[in-house]
């Protein structure tokens, strides 16, 4: 399909640790299609912030298919996964991951410098929109240290759009943030899919899962349907 972005068939990760095999993904199979909202639920250690990185390409999987926009792209070498990754993904992590010696400004400009050919003018330019998205284009000049979480994460989620990748990968972004600002950075997410944005969420709450159009469940590094998940959770 012309508006699948993400298209993942039979995945499989394993971790080999002192002669043990730990199988984190077990034949993964999911789709994302452009400007869908998606959550990826389950219980600790079932998998999905190991599915996660993959679609990220932070990790490789041990075997199956993976294809990013209708590219083969499970076992791209190194330089490859960062140039594709720089282009086409926007994180947007639990610890919000800024850099506390640059300025927000700084910090949000940081991956598009590692666009060949982008002038700075619109790396400025590029900088300057999506600050203003989320509010924060009034303490670009500030330093990480001088803001609340909440306002971090709103830094974190411009550092990710300006890039204006195709999907935004969010990894528990509510997880270092009280109720009130967690509950507005959801908001803000909502608001970006709205406008368009393909996401991509991992999150163990419930309630912020139920923001999304879709959830998809994990257990056991396996997808399951949300009404096995309840059955497996309740056997634990």
């Amino acid at each position: 399909m012309a508006d699948t972005i993400i298209e993942i068939e039979q995945l499989t990760k394993v971790f080999y640790t002192d002669e043990i095999e730990t199988h984190a993904l077990s034949g993964v199979h999911m789709q994302i299609a452009r400007g869908e909202y998606v959550a990826m639920s389950g219980p600790s250690g079932c998998g999905k912030s190991t599915l996660l990185s993959i679609i990220g390409l932070l990790d490789t999987p041990t075997g199956g298919r993976y294809q990013l926009n209708g590219k083969e792209v499970a076992n791209l070498d190194f330089a490859d996964r960062s140039r594709i990754r720089n282009q086409e993904i926007g994180f947007i992590f639990q610890s919000f991951n800024l850099i506390g010696d640059l300025s927000v400004a700084e910090n949000v400009e940081l991956p598009l410098t590692y666009r060949t050919g982008m002038p700075a003018a619109e790396r400025r330019k590029r900088v300057q929109e999506s600050l203003e998205r989320v509010n924060m284009a009034h303490r670009m000049r500030h330093y990480p240290a001088q803001l609340s979480g909440g306002q971090q994460q709103r830094v974190a989620v411009a550092r990710a759009l300006a890039g204006s990748p195709s999907i935004l990968l969010a990894d528990e972004p509510t997880g270092n943030l009280d109720s009130k600002n967690g509950e507005a950075v959801m908001k803000l997410l909502k608001e970006l899919h709205d406008e368009g944005a393909t996401i991509c969420m991992v999150t163990h709450d419930p309630r912020f899962a139920a923001h999304a159009e879709r959830q998809i469940h994990l257990f056991d590094g396996k997808v399951v349907a949300e009404g096995e998940l309840s059955q497996l959770m309740a056997e634990v």
